[in-house]
Parts: structure tokens; sequence; C-alpha cells
């Protein structure tokens, strides 16, 4: 395992590849601990998931010393994404490494390690993608975490500057940190929208349990009769089964209102 003393971070072999680094004290540790629990208060507090990767970005420029954008890659079922940026610089620089396959952000995801360049516009590891880079969005520096989002989608969390060598050692440090941070609010987020979901399916469920029930009731027909009723009507008029559904039973109420 490579060691480092406080104040210092290591790469691997492979130039740019972070394998393990300390955490540098910034300005001071509660300062840091500070930053960062306000940090998850917020990103906790976002409604769903969209919301969250968006406060990401925006609070990864705000935090991590030489960050000028900031942008999150996912991939799903092979599919390459940009779902949240701090503004269009980072989806520019994605759409490039989506095209040719090959770029930091995407070394991230597929080889699972910290990855950082200090110039791209010396840099050789990946030479489709770096010239095109500086010469369409003006970027030289990128530092990128793997994330996981979840079981089915893979990530990285990018930062971008303008400047060569932007991101030092301290940079590498917070970003670390927040990446944890968010990979934790994430999960909530996800949690939530899960929850809403359920939520809408039994009450989908109970809605159209009533309106079943008021055709039952009405025509005397069987319980598979009335769903077959409701699933022709919500065909007919091109809507959902539970907008059919609420229809019936908004109908039913105001009849009831009306006697």
């Amino acid at each position: 395992m490579l060691t480092a003393r406080a104040g210092e971070w290591a790469t691997t072999a492979d130039e740019g590849v972070v394998e393990w680094w300390p955490v540098a004290a910034p300005a001071s540790e509660r300062e840091l601990a500070e930053t960062f629990a306000e940090i998850s208060q917020v990103l906790l507090g976002e409604p769903d998931v969209q919301h969250t990767l968006e406060k990401m970005c925006e609070l990864l420029v705000l935090t991590v010393e030489g960050c000028d954008h900031a942008v999150v890659t996912v991939v799903r079922d092979h599919h390459l994404s940009s779902p949240a940026s701090s503004d269009d610089v980072g989806p520019a620089v994605d759409a490039i490494q989506f095209e040719v396959g090959d770029g930091p952000c995407v070394e991230a995801i597929r080889e699972q390690q910290t990855v950082i360049t200090d110039d791209l516009a010396t840099e050789t590891r990946w030479p489709w993608f770096s010239r095109r880079a500086v010469e369409t969005t003006g970027v030289r520096s990128m530092l990128a975490f793997r994330m996981f989002l979840d079981a089915d989608t893979l990530g990285s969390l990018n930062l971008y500057s303008k400047e060569p060598s932007s991101f030092n050692h301290e940079s590498l440090a917070v970003g670390t940190i927040f990446a944890a941070h968010a990979s934790v609010a994430l999960r909530a987020a996800q949690a939530k929208e899960d929850v809403t979901r359920l939520r809408e399916v039994i009450a989908a469920r109970e809605l159209i349990g009533q309106a079943k029930g008021i055709l039952m009731g009405r025509q005397g027909i069987s319980s598979q009769a009335a769903l077959d009723i409701l699933c022709r009507g919500a065909e007919r008029l091109k809507m959902e089964l539970r907008d059919m559904a609420r229809r019936i039973v908004e109908g039913e109420e105001e009849k009831g209102l009306g006697r």
C-alpha cells in the first residue's frame, strides 16, 4: 500500500490514477466537519434524486478548491448520460467523452478509480478526447470520483477547471469526503422516491377499488366486469387507469353533493 505524510498525496505508477491518499488537514478539522455537516443537511433536505444531484454540483463548485464546473456522469444499461451539472460546460465535456468512449470520467467509472489530470493540453492517456475538450470547452484540469448510485447504476462525480494543475492534495481530500457524503444523500433521496412510488401505487389501487365498487353497485356486475369497463374506458379516452377511476369516483361524489 502506498503511504504518505500529512499534506501529501500519492498516485500509482499510472500517472494520474489515484489509489490512496490521506485526508489532508484543511484550515481546521473543525471547520471541515462543520462544512460537511451543513452540506449533508442541505443534500438530505432535497426532495428527490434529481434535485439532490443538481444541488451536489452546485455545492461542489463552492466547496472544492479549484473547481470551476461540476457534473454527474451516469451509466445505466450501458448508456452514458449527464443528469445534473453546475452549468453547460460539464455536459459539453461529457458529450465528447461519450462520443469517443474514453476520458477521465469514463475511466473513473470503468476502472473504479479516482482519476486526475493536471493538463488536458498535454495529456496522452485519452488522445481522442483531450485535445477536443480543450479546444471546445477550454477545460484544462479534471478530477473524477467513482460513485455507486444504486444497484443498477454507476456514476462519477466530475470536477473541471479552466486552469491547469488546479486540483491539489486538499482538493482531492475534500472531494473524496464530498463524494462519500453525496452517496449517502443519494441513497436517502432514492429511498424517499421509493416510498413516494409505493404510496402512489397504494393510492391508485384504492381509487380503482372505489371506482369498481361504484360500477358494481350501479350495474349489478362482478368485480372483474367492473375492471373491464374501467380498462376499456381508459383505453378509449387514452388516459391512465387510475385517472379513469378518479373520474368515476369524483363524478359519484359530485352527484352525492347535488342530492
